[in-house]
């Protein structure tokens, strides 16, 4: 986090230690360390007392750490989004058999509607993946921690990463197929 080091460079040039700026913003000493060792950042109060005493806009206080936010604020969607479709991908395909058993074939609109709230996530995660070029699975993972995806996307193959989908899709077909037929003899 960059907003570290613009509390030290800050509090250097007015000349205040850690005590003294704790006293201006009504904070303890320990709470400046943590903001400056990034063990914690500020609230929105203490960064709006720290940009007027320091004589500088909010968006100068906080440089570089605006993308960060956005990147950890977009990392927590792909993972709810991630949860949302496996969940439901697997409600949809389990509760066949049961929908039948119970309804007949006009049952088939429940795991129907739960199979379209998995598509629907999946096609955002798509649109996020799309947004931030992410293709391979070695990009997820550096995208999800937060690492330089570039370095992913230079060992990119174009071959494997088709290979790849393509067997993804055959296996999340496979397992759905098993989960579907195990929902059919189970309730049927």
């Amino acid at each position: 986090m960059n907003l570290s080091k613009q509390i030290k460079k800050y509090r250097d040039r007015e000349g205040f230690s850690q005590e003294d700026l704790a006293e201006k913003i009504y904070v303890s000493r320990q709470t400046i360390s943590n903001w400056e060792n990034e063990r914690s950042y500020p609230d929105i109060h203490n960064l709006l007392l720290l940009s007027v005493l320091f004589d500088v806009s909010l968006d100068d206080l906080v440089k570089g750490d605006m993308e960060m936010m956005k990147s950890n604020l977009q990392q927590v969607k792909f993972n709810k989004l991630g949860q949302v479709m496996a969940i439901f991908l697997i409600l949809a395909v389990g509760s066949i058999g049961l929908a039948i058993k119970y309804f007949g074939n006009v049952g088939l609109i429940i795991p129907l509607v739960f199979w379209i709230i998995a598509m629907t996530a999946a096609i955002k995660i798509d649109i996020i993946k799309k947004r931030e070029n992410i293709k391979t699975y070695a990009e997820i993972v550096a995208f999800m921690e937060n690492k330089d995806v570039n370095v992913e996307r230079d060992k990119r193959d174009k071959k494997k990463y088709i290979i790849q989908k393509t067997l993804i899709v055959a296996g999340v077909s496979l397992f759905s197929g098993i989960i579907a037929l195990l929902s059919f003899s189970i309730f049927l």
